[in-house]
């Protein structure tokens, strides 16, 4: 098993910063999982650790080792890429088997490793197939298998359900979750989704243009986002951000009022979870319905505040139409507030 230290890694091009100053340890056995929107350097980081990338500056240890110039194949780590990178001449068996003939593993082993790696990941009745006679999600658990059966010390994983669809990607997930409870090793995980982050992680890292923005576990970034992007991106829908000022403990924005707000006056947004504000008779907010959506376990109701959508969770049965007008309460202590001009996190106190 691995214990892995990013120490101040950073990947530049020419005057384009990819990754600035990563400093982080992953420990041994840990699942950590890298989020962030497209161009944020979540790639670029798992590449680096793969050896795929040079680092422009800093260190990356595994097990205590320096590995910066070490080449890929002797980092002990295996990587499942979003493409599957299957060889399509080679039939299942043969994939999976591949990684066992380029290492020189001993041949007599072979065929035990192979099968135990494909019943981990349910594909003992398709050895003989190619990759092309194979689902999207078939395929995805070959490169799975493929990877499994190095025994590695670490798993990359760059977004291996992104070409899946909806229903696939959830077996799929769980699928990944458990294999990672009965492998124990430790796994970086690269995706863009957030419902990933928070189902799979041990620990979250989310990163914007390059830079660490926040690290946590998926509860503590969930309930205490360290600023408004962090905010914006976990959860969903995402948490509502209302700007506004406060003045005499009372912020004010279009549509809304909330008292007992122990923050000196000036601009602040608001920010506030969904499922977190409840329909009443009178609230903080009141405004008229913009959309309703019928969710199955719950009604999603939105209004419009400003230029911000902003939405409340209502019970499955509620019923209104748009243009109704409607009040909607917030506990005080429901409520998180960020810098207007930073957008970083305010400790908020009750009056």
């Amino acid at each position: 098993m691995a214990e892995i230290q990013l120490r101040n890694v950073g990947k530049r091009w020419g005057t384009f910063v990819g990754v600035h100053n990563f400093d982080l340890t992953i420990a041994d056995r840990e699942f950590l999982v890298l989020l962030g929107p497209s161009g944020c350097g979540k790639t670029t980081t798992m590449r680096m650790i793969a050896g795929l990338e040079d680092v422009t500056e800093g260190q990356i240890l595994i097990d205590g080792k320096v590995v910066n110039d070490l080449e890929p194949k002797d980092r002990d780590v295996a990587m499942v890429f979003q493409s599957y990178a299957l060889y399509p001449n080679m039939n299942v068996y043969e994939n999976i088997r591949f990684p066992l003939k380029v290492r020189g593993i001993d041949a007599a082993s072979h065929d035990e490793k192979v099968r135990r790696a494909a019943s981990m990941v349910e594909l003992d009745d398709f050895l003989h197939r190619k990759p092309a006679e194979l689902s999207g999600g078939q395929r995805q658990r070959v490169a799975l298998a493929r990877a499994i059966v190095r025994e590695p010390n670490v798993f990359l994983m760059d977004e291996p359900l992104s070409n899946l669809d909806a229903k696939l990607r959830v077996s799929t997930r769980a699928q990944i979750k458990n294999l990672s409870h009965e492998l124990a090793v430790t796994t970086i995980y690269v995706t863009h989704d957030q419902i990933e982050a928070m189902t799979l992680a041990d620990r979250v890292v989310v990163m914007k243009k390059g830079i660490v923005q926040q690290v946590g576990s998926p509860t503590e970034i969930y309930d205490h986002p360290a600023n408004t992007f962090v905010a914006s991106f976990i959860g969903s829908p995402a948490m509502n951000l209302i700007d506004g000022r406060v003045e005499g403990g009372v912020f004010t924005a279009q549509h809304t009022r909330v008292e007992g707000v122990a923050l000196p006056d000036g601009p602040v947004t608001l920010g506030f979870r969904a499922e977190d504000a409840v329909l009443a008779g009178q609230g903080q907010i009141e405004a008229p319905i913009y959309t309703i959506e019928l969710l199955g376990d719950a009604t999603m109701i939105s209004v419009r505040i400003g230029g911000a959508l902003v939405s409340v969770k209502a019970d499955k049965t509620y019923r209104a139409e748009i243009d109704d007008r409607i009040a909607v309460s917030i506990p005080v202590e429901a409520c998180h507030f960020f810098a207007a001009e930073s957008g970083e996190r305010i400790a908020l106190a009750t009056a």
